[in-house]
């Protein structure tokens, strides 16, 4: 039998038990009151806090109530939205074809931001070889936890570098496309890239630490992750409680 490429990450340093107490954040965020009667509107509202969230994490920061309020028209912003709100048609078609999800993730991303040549392709093609061995993991060759999984992804798109323009909101989406075709998120309530955004430098730092391939710089992504995870699942518990109002 092959070796789970993502089982030895799993042996790091504290990184099981950051992801397992992460785990357990989120599933007793699912269990809120709240989302049996109220579940459509605290959906809408993550989907729109996580949505400027990300786009913050490209250095397009706007006010979340002017984007509420449909007043900011910044094109990053606008294509956060349109990732977000494209995520549960992508659902079924993410581990069976996920570098053509990632290329329409791109496209709705960086419509208006780069021209339509550099729309859904990466934009160099030694990046290729990485985003398919990428793909193959999220099409099955792993059976490692769905939050390490999604960590990975997230990570690795960020460290190839892989599209022109808002990559970002490209890997974050797909990031939250795992967790959601995974089973742990299946509603896609976990406002993750809230999480990201409410621990920018370290989400940054450890980000560019997984890229230098180190067991400590992996390490340190990956326990960001959990972090920001707990975070997300603290941020669906609040707009459950303001809901329940």
């Amino acid at each position: 039998m092959p070796t789970d490429p993502l089982a030895p990450l799993l042996e790091l340093t504290d990184v099981r038990a950051a992801l397992d107490g992460a785990r357990a954040a989120t599933d007793a965020a699912m269990r809120h009151r709240a989302l049996r009667r109220s579940g459509g509107p605290v959906a809408a509202e993550i989907a729109l806090r996580t949505s400027v969230a990300s786009a913050a994490l490209e250095t397009h920061g706007f006010d979340l109530e002017g984007v509420r309020a449909g007043v900011v028209t910044d094109p990053v912003v606008q294509g956060a939205l349109r990732v977000t709100a494209a995520l549960d048609g992508l659902t079924g078609t993410w581990p069976k074809a996920p570098r053509q999800v990632l290329a329409k993730l791109h496209t709705l991303a960086a419509r208006d931001v780069v021209g339509p040549a550099e729309l859904g392709r990466p934009q160099d093609p030694s990046v290729v070889p990485r985003l398919d061995a990428l793909a193959a993991l999220v099409a099955g060759a792993t059976s490692a936890p769905v939050l390490l999984q999604a960590a990975v992804v997230h990570a690795e798109i960020l460290a190839l570098k892989a599209f022109a323009g808002p990559n970002g909101v490209v890997a974050r989406a797909a990031a939250r496309l795992t967790l959601i075709a995974g089973g742990l998120d299946p509603r896609g309530l976990l406002a993750m890239d809230v999480g990201h955004r409410s621990r920018e430098p370290e989400y940054v730092g450890s980000a560019n630490a997984f890229a230098t391939g180190t067991p400590d710089g992996i390490r340190s992504w990956l326990r960001h992750f959990a972090a920001a995870t707990e975070r997300a699942a603290e941020e669906l518990v609040d707009v459950c409680e303001k809901a329940g109002e």
